[in-house]
């Protein structure tokens, strides 16, 4: 697993300092990137992978990508913010392979670390405190690029910050971590696969026959390491992926379905709704509003 780990790479999208109010209210967020916060002062919480994580002066949240969550403040809520991108080779995530401690103690260096960072990245703050709208900005395909303003050092740096607060809480490798990396490893060229395919046509006994394997064995395979089954986890990345590409760009929504593989517009959009709360009408309109 650590051979993969070294691939890992992650890329700035919003970064800032920001005093929040009984305003910071929302609730089915689910968003394509993650986010860290270090809280300085005041109080709140948060919801996500079906526990609820008060938000404490002094200590490190972590919320993983494309978790339902909530956010909530009644008061006076400090915080340092930050929302990224990660990437693994050969299409895996970071939070499948390795269990994730989502609340830490934050380290004297991180409030230098996070100080830092704003100071080589002053315009990346969010200008909308809705998750909801700033999830959906046009710019996020431009996160793996360094800003106009930004040296290549500068954009270097970043990344080197990023990796070293993202470190707090990985935690030490357990048996657990092992036994699941080595499954996903299993599966690491069908998963690749899927990801590079997700517009074609996927069966099970596609998949099967690529992992040279017995679908209904193929089928318990995928369950047992994966969580869900093959055509779930299709369906899910479809669905990733074109609230990615509605995000980003101008597409009809008919062509957005079209190009990750769910021609009609009617299956499309009851799917959409059943993972992301709204149709994709309305997220759109959404999506679009700065």
């Amino acid at each position: 697993m650590f051979d993969t780990i070294k691939s890992l790479q992650l890329s700035l999208l919003h970064m800032g300092f920001i005093q929040l109010d009984a305003r910071w209210q929302y609730d089915n967020v689910i968003s394509p990137f993650s986010r860290l916060y270090l809280i300085t002062a005041g109080e709140g919480w948060v919801f996500h992978n079906r526990q609820k994580f008060m938000l404490k002066p002094g200590h490190l949240y972590l919320i993983p990508r494309f978790t339902y969550s909530r956010y909530h403040c009644d008061q006076f809520l400090e915080q340092y913010y930050i929302s990224f991108f990660d990437e693994l080779r050969e299409g895996l995530s970071i939070y499948d392979l390795k269990s994730m401690a989502y609340e830490v103690q934050a380290e004297p260096i991180d409030y230098t670390l996070m100080d830092r960072l704003l100071a080589q990245n002053p315009d990346r703050a969010i200008t909308q405190s809705d998750p909801k709208i700033y999830d959906n900005r046009p710019e996020v395909l431009s996160f793996n690029q360094p800003q106009s303003n930004q040296s290549m050092s500068q954009f270097v740096e970043t990344n080197g910050i990023l990796l070293q607060l993202f470190s707090r809480f990985l935690g030490a490798e357990n048996d657990q971590d092992q036994q699941r990396a080595k499954g996903f490893h299993q599966l690491a060229s069908i998963l690749q696969y899927i990801d590079s395919h997700l517009h074609d046509k996927l069966t099970v006994e596609k998949l099967a026959h690529n992992a040279h394997l017995n679908a209904d064995y193929f089928s318990r395979l995928f369950l047992s390491i994966v969580g869900i089954r093959p055509m779930d986890y299709i369906i899910n990345k479809r669905l990733e992926r074109a609230q990615l590409l509605m995000m980003t760009s101008s597409m009809a929504l008919k062509t957005v379905a079209e190009s990750v593989g769910i021609p009609s517009i009617y299956y499309f959009s009851r799917l959409f709704k059943r993972r992301f709360g709204v149709p994709p009408g309305q997220y759109r309109e959404t999506a679009w509003q700065m």
